[in-house]
């Protein structure tokens, strides 16, 4: 019965990465007349020499610190506030999920058009502050990465508030009437009750966030192609661009696992940090 999932983990999964491996030590190209010979560690040797990949290093762990603690922490108040016992709760829970079902691709499309020179965020900004002066916010390095970072926490905050949601309703009933009858309300009924209680959770929203964060390729792909000045550029998108692109199969593999070992160490470095102590 698990034969044909196995086959398919095996073929889609463990080859490519046994693939990237081996190809990361060679100077295979996508299409090429010459067979791939062993270049022993020459591609990383590129790669950490290479500027272009110190600067979508740097994006990347930009976009991560960033997105990371902001998504997280505005999740987890969007649902404190849709798991209070009021009227309407159902209505918000649907219109804080409706971007996550929406395709990235689409959703960067619309926030594409919202931040061109003549579009729609500018002229709000406009009609409010008539003395503004319009932005292309895609297209100046200071304004892409913030740009892109806002759009990216608006169309997922609403999947890990669903997490934190359901980690909310699994806390006992009868610990909150304990602690109101120890005098736990408002703050400290959070602190001492619901946050400790959430800890599974929040490990797991972390991790999640973070390898996301740190696999950012689709919103760079659609709005700014790593530009200006590479100042959107990250290890995935770099790493696909060489690959497709300049037909580079093994420099992409080489930046490949280099990511690899990055998220590895980040996920495990958050996973001590997050650990339950006794």
């Amino acid at each position: 019965m698990a034969g044909p999932a196995v086959a398919l983990l095996i073929l889609f999964i463990v080859v490519p990465v046994i693939l990237a491996f081996v190809l990361a030590f060679t100077n295979a190209r996508l299409i090429s007349p010459r067979p791939a010979t062993f270049v022993g560690l020459h591609n990383f040797a590129n790669l950490f020499s290479d500027p272009v990949f110190w600067a979508s290093l740097r994006n990347t762990f930009y976009f991560a610190i960033v997105v990371v603690p902001i998504q997280a922490g505005l999740a987890l108040v969007l649902a404190l506030l849709v798991n209070a016992k009021v009227r309407g709760t159902n209505f918000f829970r649907t219109v804080y999920f409706v971007p996550v079902v929406t395709s990235m691709v689409v959703v960067s499309l619309l926030w594409r058009f919202l931040y061109q020179k003549d579009g729609l965020l500018n002229a709000l900004i406009s009609a409010v502050h008539p003395s503004y002066a319009p932005i292309d916010w895609l297209n100046d390095p200071r304004t892409a990465m913030p740009a892109i970072i806002v759009m990216s926490i608006w169309q997922a905050v609403g999947f890990h508030m669903i997490i934190w949601l359901s980690g909310l309703q699994t806390i006992p009933a009868e610990l909150y009437e304990a602690g109101d009858l120890d005098g736990a309300v408002g703050w400290k009924r959070f602190r001492y009750i619901t946050w400790p209680s959430l800890l599974a959770t929040r490990t797991f929203i972390l991790i999640t966030i973070t390898i996301a964060a740190l696999s950012l390729f689709t919103q760079i792909s659609v709005m700014t192609q790593g530009g200006p000045l590479d100042s959107t550029t990250t290890v995935v998108y770099m790493a696909v661009r060489t690959g497709y692109q300049q037909l580079a199969t093994g420099y992409a593999s080489a930046i490949s696992l280099v990511f690899f070992v990055l998220v590895l160490i980040v996920s495990g470095v958050q996973r001590f940090l997050t650990r339950e102590k006794d």
